[in-house]
């Protein structure tokens, strides 16, 4: 049976929820397309929210590995295509660390390309009636430390697993607080975790391609 690796965040930045945590805690030990689903959360901290991530990296060997986070302003589901080799924070992490310019992976390449199918992952969420769209960025905060880290991780392991990162909305929960900031609920969170995951699985043929582009 595969294995598939969903991680999301703790709460940040003076919010009492994060909704990539609210979504990503439901799938704990399903089953999606004959693959088991291992959830972890992660630490909005630099210095360890990676560690963490390899940590179930290397017991669970993981096929596929589906990072969450969330984008507070963000109206729709976006995927990765590529994450950077720095982080720079706007605003200090949980731990009250707040680096500037500074490598995640000392001498490590200055970027690397999602491995997941994000343009049909994108097109079978609107297909789905959920706002999807392909992100060119994904920030110099934590999600992009952990995005970059995992696709490491394939990377030096040489293993075949696919691996990437999406961001969500605030939760209708969080926008009250935020006038005029778009939000989700998280059951079409769910709903679009649910439909990733299939289409990935479904998508037999290796991906080399910068961000999935050809899907």
């Amino acid at each position: 049976m595969k294995t598939v690796l969903m991680t999301a965040f703790e709460p940040f930045g003076g919010e009492v929820l994060n909704p990539s945590w609210e979504a990503v805690r439901h799938f704990e030990g399903k089953v999606i397309d004959g693959a088991r689903i291992e959830v972890r959360q992660l630490p909005v901290v630099f210095a360890t929210c990676g560690d963490v991530l390899q940590e179930a990296l290397d017991t669970l060997q993981p096929d596929l590995i589906l990072s969450v986070g969330q984008a507070g302003g963000r109206s729709d589901i976006t995927l990765e295509r590529v994450a950077i080799n720095v982080d720079d924070a706007r605003i200090p992490d949980n731990a009250q660390q707040q680096p500037v310019d500074q490598p995640i992976v000392a001498d490590g390449p200055a970027a690397y390309f999602t491995t997941l199918p994000i343009k049909a992952i994108v097109a079978a969420l609107k297909q789905a009636g959920v706002p999807a769209s392909v992100s060119q960025t994904a920030g110099t905060f934590t999600c992009n430390h952990v995005m970059y880290r995992l696709l490491h991780w394939i990377k030096t392991t040489q293993s075949r697993a696919r691996g990437g990162f999406l961001h969500i909305p605030y939760m209708p929960e969080q926008a009250i607080h935020h006038a005029g900031v778009p939000s989700m609920a998280s059951a079409t969170v769910i709903q679009a975790l649910e439909t990733a995951v299939r289409v990935i699985l479904r998508t037999n043929e290796d991906i080399r391609t910068p961000g999935g582009a050809t899907h």
